[in-house]
């Protein structure tokens, strides 16, 4: 079976329907069916929160963080393993620190990390890299979307 890691960027794709959504939402639809297996570090949902919270208003912060939370996915949350292998990721790649958690959870769980974020290209994982962000409008649909 199939695994993903869904990285912030990938998350926040869906909030703002940006470029590569729609590679989200169909691996969500996946997951939802059986297909796949989905994960996302719990670094994700403090940035999710922080960052729509920033951009837009503290409450769609707020539901956006409460819908990512509903979505499809294991949490991955901190544990001894995942801290370490964090730690020898910011030690050996040009990345963030909330990075350096996020690729070591899909390290760890033999996922296909899913981003947008050219920082993760010196980390050595599977990647699935979406197109870059660019501005876009919200529209309705049936797909998922947070």
């Amino acid at each position: 079976m199939k695994r993903y890691l869904l990285d912030t960027s990938a998350l926040l794709a869906l909030w703002d329907e940006e470029d590569g959504a729609d590679t989200v939402s169909d691996i969500l639809q996946q997951c939802e069916n059986g297909q796949a297996k989905c994960f996302a570090c719990f670094m994700s949902q403090m940035e999710i929160l922080y960052r729509v919270w920033k951009d837009e208003n503290e409450q769609a912060g707020r539901l956006a963080y409460e819908q990512c939370k509903s979505l499809p996915i294991d949490w991955v949350h901190e544990s001894v393993e995942l801290l370490e292998k964090a730690a020898e990721l910011k030690a050996t790649c040009r990345v963030s620190m909330a990075d350096a958690w996020i690729a070591a959870s899909a390290l760890l769980q033999g996922a296909t990390l899913v981003h947008k974020d050219p920082e993760f290209e010196t980390v050595k994982c599977a990647q699935l890299p979406l197109p870059y962000k660019k501005p876009s409008v919200h529209e309705e649909s049936g797909e998922y979307r947070l």
